[in-house]
């Protein structure tokens, strides 16, 4: 089989008709993420984490009745962040988007959130309107070809159980024909490193040296039996009863709700690559997927299978091009890669 490349950008926004936009506040540490279609969009949605926390996610079930959405939302604040959501509907809104009910028009905006208010920003906003509704708007506003990954949007203030985490994006061109691109915010219980070692769980999978080309250890180290102590310590800096990963998998290939649901199924695999563990009853791990619809399958059995492979493969590299390009700050409970391998 041919080496597999990215697409030009090796972001999600490879996937034609994709704009992603990012803001964030350095103050509240905290920030969101808005993934906005040209055009309304076949969508789903796969929750295997034990502590989700979402908006409007039940019409993405195939048995739903509204087809398409408008935008998709990441956002930190835990549950305050799902004020982000409305900000970026108000701009859909205002630009004349939605679904259609007589003459008024209902921007479809699911979001997601992951909990990052105990990582040293200020959270003190009291009975104001939270800082999320302005940031959800800032980042649909700020939607494009190119965003920043790394300390930006939903993954400003993130963290993992040993180093800063971030918003990490992917895309990888499909043998077949088409494109897949993975975008995450990544805050994750588990670890995306190997204990001890600078070497990412997800290093099979790199395409260049995406994040730092070293390849897996000469020598695979057993579980991280050090970390899943440290995770059982609810005092421990990472906070592990507060996490979640988010995530948006995205692709050119004409899809229905019921394979965009069989593809956010697939791409879990993508946390298990490149984090240990996942899924656990504390992360609210979660994938969105969506269908851009331009271009049609010739062979869609096998074609199904490729998309959720390489939806798997490209979300695992996602996560680690996330954590690999954090940067620090002074007020950070934990280090960034960067900070302690960066000369590598």
């Amino acid at each position: 089989m041919a080496k597999l490349k990215t697409g030009a950008l090796n972001l999600i926004s490879d996937v034609p008709g994709i704009a992603v936009g990012n803001a964030h506040d350095p103050a509240l540490k905290s920030g969101a993420t808005v993934v906005v279609p040209e055009n309304p969009s076949v969508a789903s949605v796969a929750i295997h984490g034990g502590a989700p926390g979402t908006r409007d996610v039940a019409l993405l079930e195939p048995e739903q009745t509204v087809a398409q959405i408008d935008a998709l939302v990441l956002s930190g604040g835990s549950a305050f962040g799902l004020d982000a959501v409305a900000g970026a509907q108000a701009l859909l809104a205002k630009r004349g988007k939605g679904f259609a009910i007589g003459s008024v028009r209902v921007p479809i905006v699911p979001g997601a959130i992951l909990f990052d208010l105990l990582n040293g920003g200020d959270k003190t906003w009291g009975l104001d309107e939270t800082p999320y509704r302005h940031l959800g708007l800032q980042a649909a506003q700020n939607a494009g070809e190119m965003f920043a990954l790394g300390t930006e949007g939903a993954g400003y203030g993130a963290t993992t159980a040993n180093l800063k985490g971030g918003l990490g994006s992917a895309s990888t061109l499909l043998p077949t024909g088409g494109v897949v691109g993975a975008l995450t915010a990544v805050n994750a219980l588990g670890t995306t490193t190997f204990d001890g070692l600078p070497n990412f769980r997800a290093a099979s999978f790199e395409i260049g040296e995406e994040f730092g080309g070293l390849g897996l250890p000469a020598d695979l180290p057993p579980p991280a039996e050090g970390i899943l102590s440290k995770l059982s310590n609810v005092e421990s800096a990472a906070q592990p009863t507060a996490n979640t990963t988010i995530s948006v998998i995205a692709t050119d290939l004409i899809l229905t709700k019921a394979e965009a649901k069989r593809i956010a199924i697939a791409a879990h695999d993508g946390y298990a690559h490149a984090l240990w563990p996942a899924h656990t009853p504390l992360d609210g791990d979660l994938i969105f997927v969506m269908s851009t619809g331009r271009r049609a399958m010739t062979d869609p059995v096998a074609e199904m299978q490729l998309l959720g492979a390489y939806a798997a493969s490209t979300l695992a590299r996602a996560i680690a091009r996330a954590v690999y390009m954090a940067t620090p700050d002074r007020s950070d409970a934990v280090p960034t890669w960067k900070s302690l391998y960066g000369g590598r």
